[in-house]
């Protein structure tokens, strides 16, 4: 179905692929793994010919024995979206946010002449009614900011599947979502690639995603394939340094000292938190939808746990509110004793920081590393040490202290996250929460990140609350983990107790929906 031999791209005299050969035969999965920068995406966009402006392209890419690298742009306009479809990591981007989601895939067979206004809006009403977006449930009226995050994602492929193309790239299309939304998305598009015939190369750095959804793999590094077969035999063997390298970092857990339970720092007791939602009627009551609803937890000194559940579940609502973000309508939470609300005092909200899951969005492009570290002294006033202290937090977090120089962008993503701590230590907390603070991280990258928060807790003797999708990142860095649903915690305990006989049977659907890599 599509072959790749030879595929070499240079941007400004500098190799970025280096003779990739692959080839994919209909009805089949190819996964294609690596940490970012090794030429993942690179290759996909060498497939559709959408490379960077500057780029060199050499090699020859085949479809069905046609020669894509021949093709005029005008004639690859007709390939892209008809003939080979892409589904992107993020939807939200992805998507237009102005134009219903029923537009926006009947736009598609409309820009290619494939119908007329009235069978295009008709095929886009099958095509998602196929990706699990039912007309009665969703109408094609519907905007894009009106869906989850895993609906948004079955629009993507509804878009990418309109006009049911030979080949489908998949690139990152579940690093957002949580596990049973994964889930669910892994398995829809096995079935179409079954079902309609199509050949998927599925572009991920999760070798438990591509163990579970690949009938072969290949692995990259700086721009070369270095290791080539099928799914069972080259996880079984791996034979090339790199796939073992990849491997541990997606099994490792970081050393951490067993800590005895001490008093209790965060305390929340019966949490309950209401959203107004629009009134059916003009005079009628007003209903109310209820985000947390009675939740209650402690967190001890030095302690680290875990939250996690389904997007929805109400994680980042009670996250807001442990923040003082976010007003309670019932209960409260106190950290050390003292009430945490909107409007309490600095030195309180002083001792308690956040990582954000996307250090690039939450970092100010023109600012310089040492003015974005200082942005919380606003809450206790500039100190007299502060240059010291920016040096001291960098060195912290393995970074030197020249680097308060540089400009986000001239940093990795590991870096920039690396940044994000050492911006939540420089108040010198008690209590780090963390929000997804990993998830969109390469495995190594990861492994080293955990390395550094559990370096960081034994030092300093922080608290970390962490909120993840990722079960495999709770069960390496939490002492204790709650599993919240609609609102409420529905189980909770010690993480490995949890992980290995959890009780509760929602509990039990996260760990069966979580992909899991087969044992070295």
């Amino acid at each position: 179905m599509i072959a790749l031999e030879g595929v070499s791209v240079g941007i400004g005299g500098a190799p970025i692929l280096r003779d990739v050969s692959l080839a994919l035969e209909a009805g089949r999965i190819l996964g294609l793994v690596g940490e970012s920068g090794s030429g993942k995406s690179m290759t996909a966009l060498s497939v559709i010919r959408l490379l960077p402006q500057g780029a060199a392209l050499g090699g020859r890419v085949l479809l069905e024995g046609r020669e894509l690298t021949a093709l005029s742009e005008r004639q690859m306009c007709a390939v892209r979206g008809a003939e080979v479809g892409m589904i992107f990591q993020e939807p939200m981007t992805a998507l237009n946010p102005v134009q219903c989601i029923g537009d926006q895939v009947a736009e598609t067979l409309l820009v290619h002449g494939a119908a007329g206004r009235s069978e295009a809006a008709s095929i886009a009403r099958e095509r998602l009614g196929r990706v699990g977006l039912s007309p009665d449930r969703f109408p094609l009226g519907r905007y894009p900011h009106e869906l989850s995050g895993g609906q948004r994602q079955r629009v993507c492929i509804a878009l990418a599947v309109a006009l049911r193309p030979k080949l489908l790239i998949a690139d990152e299309p579940t690093t957002a979502l949580d596990v049973t939304t994964q889930a669910q998305i892994l398995s829809l598009i096995r079935e179409l690639v079954r079902e309609e015939g199509m050949a998927c190369l599925f572009i991920t750095h999760d070798l438990a995603v591509v163990a579970e959804m690949a009938d072969e793999v290949a692995v990259m590094k700086a721009g070369e394939v270095v290791e080539h077969g099928a799914t069972a035999g080259l996880l079984r063997e791996m034979r090339h340094p790199y796939t073992r390298a990849l491997f541990e970092a997606s099994r490792h857990r970081p050393e951490r000292a067993v800590r005895e339970t001490g008093t209790p720092l965060l305390e929340v007791r019966e949490a309950v938190r209401d959203y107004p939602l629009r009134r059916s009627r003009l005079f009628g009551p007003r209903p109310s939808f209820r985000a947390v609803d009675g939740v209650s937890l402690t967190l001890a000194r030095g302690e680290s746990l875990g939250l996690v559940g389904e997007s929805g579940c109400g994680k980042s609502t009670l996250t807001r509110a442990i923040l003082g973000l976010e007003a309670l309508q019932g209960g409260e939470i106190r950290l050390d004793g003292a009430e945490v609300a909107p409007g309490m005092p600095a030195e309180l909200r002083r001792r308690m920081q956040v990582v954000f899951q996307d250090p690039y969005g939450s970092f100010n492009p023109r600012h310089r590393v040492g003015r974005i570290l200082s942005e919380p002294f606003h809450l206790t006033g500039r100190p007299e040490d502060a240059e010291a202290r920016i040096a001291e937090v960098l060195r912290d977090v393995g970074l030197r202290a020249e680097d308060a120089e540089k400009f986000p962008h001239e940093f990795s993503g590991g870096q920039r996250q690396r940044i994000a701590i050492a911006r939540a230590l420089i108040t010198r907390p008690e209590l780090i929460v963390l929000d997804e603070a990993v998830s969109a991280l390469d495995v190594s990258i990861r492994a080293q990140i955990l390395d550094l928060l559990a370096d960081l807790q034994a030092r300093f003797g922080l608290s970390y609350l962490f909120i993840s999708h990722d079960l495999t990142v709770v069960r390496a860095i939490t002492d204790r983990v709650l599993v919240m649903r609609a609102g409420k915690i529905v189980e909770a305990g010690p993480t490995e107790a949890v992980f290995s006989a959890p009780e509760h049977a929602y509990t039990r659907e996260l760990l069966a929906a979580a992909p899991v890599l087969p044992a070295a």
